[in-house]
């Protein structure tokens, strides 16, 4: 069986978790999680970086930074995973979903413009499959209206948006070190991204259960006490050493994952010409880490076909996310603004290929083969 994800492993991970074991220090915020943040901010000028135990607690405290409330409302893509919008419904807001590019999957600025009012706090836009979004129009028009940006940036690390990497261009982002992402934290992990100075020392609480703890270590208060609402958003530091190892390889995983994202695309290419299906497209000035190799096909019913043909022949090949807006709490807690002309339609016919760290040439081949197959059949 050709799995379609694989964790990444590069080695290292053992000796650096056996070694954060051995230190003696084993909750968050020691040796490792310093390392990690510093190489995200030394290597993408990110102002601030806060590990936490997922993207989902970064997104959460996002939403509390942006002191997001049942008064707001959130724009976001209804063609996304179910925590981009939880971590603000959480804090009572209303969402809004508008609809997509077709050729990106990405949020279209201009759906954006036409759903804001004044009770928007903020857009979060979700570069889908490290392919970022229109984030010159997005951060004009937040401008423009006085609203927050936050980047979902759970599938982008590495990416880069007109020279700019991603996560470090909206007030705020997340990352994610899922097990299905390119680099993991040992199976979950999280990346809080601030690019805001207004939001530096108060992430900081949050994320110490609302407590100035940070700042009694660092001698600047000579007790800590409970100052501001929070949780408890620190990563274990067995997390932190096993993201290290991987941080240190960020660059062979990433050129590996290239290489096999247009090794599909060029195999795949003649079916489109042909037209038979459609391939991913990434417009000019946008650097992916390939984290997807996508097909779009006729229709659900022929996706449907595609995937039990794969299947027959021992390759996973699943759909994605099933639009926000058709399930029942994302009808209760959101609305649809405008008319949804393609995230419907356009996620019914999406199908993912098997991608990941390592992925040999030869089951590559054989997934090319049977994609063959399947429309020669």
């Amino acid at each position: 069986m050709i799995k379609f994800n694989v964790p990444p492993f590069t080695g290292k991970e053992q000796e650096y978790v056996i070694e954060a074991i051995n230190s003696q220090k084993l909750c968050g915020d020691g040796e490792f999680s310093r390392r990690c943040q510093g190489w995200f901010e030394e290597r993408f000028s990110f102002k601030k970086t806060l590990l936490t135990p997922s993207c989902t607690h970064a997104l959460e405290m996002a939403a509390l930074l942006l002191d997001v409330g049942p008064e707001d409302e959130v724009i976001l893509p209804s063609f996304t995973f179910v925590s981009t919008a939880n971590a603000f419904v959480l804090r009572g807001a209303s969402i809004v979903y508008v609809d997509i590019c077709p050729k990106t999957m990405n949020i279209n600025p201009e759906m954006i413009e036409a759903a804001i009012t004044d009770k928007t706090k903020a857009i979060v836009v979700v570069h889908y499959g490290g392919v970022a979004c229109d984030m010159d129009r997005i951060m004009v028009l937040a401008e423009e209206k006085g609203v927050y940006v936050v980047e979902d940036a759970a599938q982008a690390m590495m990416c880069s948006y007109k020279g700019k990497f991603l996560g470090g261009i909206g007030h705020l982002a997340a990352f994610s070190f899922h097990e299905t992402k390119n680099y993991t934290s040992g199976g979950e992990g999280g990346l809080l991204v601030i690019n805001d100075d207004r939001f530096i020392e108060r992430s900081e609480i949050i994320r110490e259960k609302g407590t100035n703890r940070k700042q009694f270590f660092r001698g600047q208060v000579d007790k800590y006490t409970w100052v501001d609402i929070g949780s408890s958003y620190l990563p274990s530091e067995l997390q932190a050493a096993f993201l290290l190892a991987q941080l240190e390889s960020a660059d062979e995983i990433n050129d590996n994952r290239l290489n096999i994202w247009k090794g599909y695309y060029s195999s795949l290419e003649r079916l489109q010409e042909s037209g038979l299906l459609e391939l991913p497209l990434i417009p000019e000035g946008c650097a992916h880490n390939a984290h997807l190799f996508y097909l779009k096909l006729e229709d659900m019913e022929q996706r449907s076909n595609f995937i039990q043909f794969m299947a027959s022949n021992n390759i996973t090949t699943p759909f994605h996310y099933v639009p926000l807006h058709s399930s029942p709490a994302g009808s209760r807690f959101g609305r649809f603004h405008g008319v949804d002309r393609f995230t419907t339609s356009e996620s019914n016919r999406l199908v993912r290929l098997p991608m990941y760290f390592g992925l040999r040439q030869e089951d590559l081949e054989t997934v090319v083969d049977s994609v063959g197959h399947f429309f020669n059949s």
